[in-house]
């Protein structure tokens, strides 16, 4: 915890690869300081038949789910600071997006916790 999902088109990685997405995103998440770092999980999905506004554009949208307790500023921050690390990424992409969810506690269960 936390997961951060990165679903893409599959041409934004002629600019930058996976694992240089990965890595930003791995700094800009850290340095919110709302996690410890060995616990950020970040994986990018890129996808080669999509739409968007009925045609076909370039996107980024950054999906995260984290534990339930942070503010809504915290959450907002977090995610302004994904676009910011992701626009400064991709100067000339005009659909870069995120948005944070998230988990319930009383429902949350992973094997550690068997």
């Amino acid at each position: 915890m936390p997961h951060f999902v990165v679903d893409c088109s599959q041409g934004i990685l002629q600019v930058h690869d996976e694992e240089s997405i990965i890595a930003r995103l791995h700094r800009a998440v850290n340095s919110s300081g709302l996690f410890e770092e060995s616990d950020i999980k970040i994986r990018v999905r890129p996808f080669g038949i999509y739409a968007t506004g009925g045609g076909r554009e370039d996107f980024i949208h950054t999906f995260g789910w984290i534990m339930q307790g942070r503010s809504v500023e915290q959450r907002a921050a977090l995610s302004k600071a994904i676009v910011s690390e992701l626009a400064e990424m991709f100067p000339r992409l005009p659909r870069i997006a995120a948005n944070i969810a998230e988990f319930e506690q009383a429902t949350y269960f992973n094997r550690a916790m068997m």
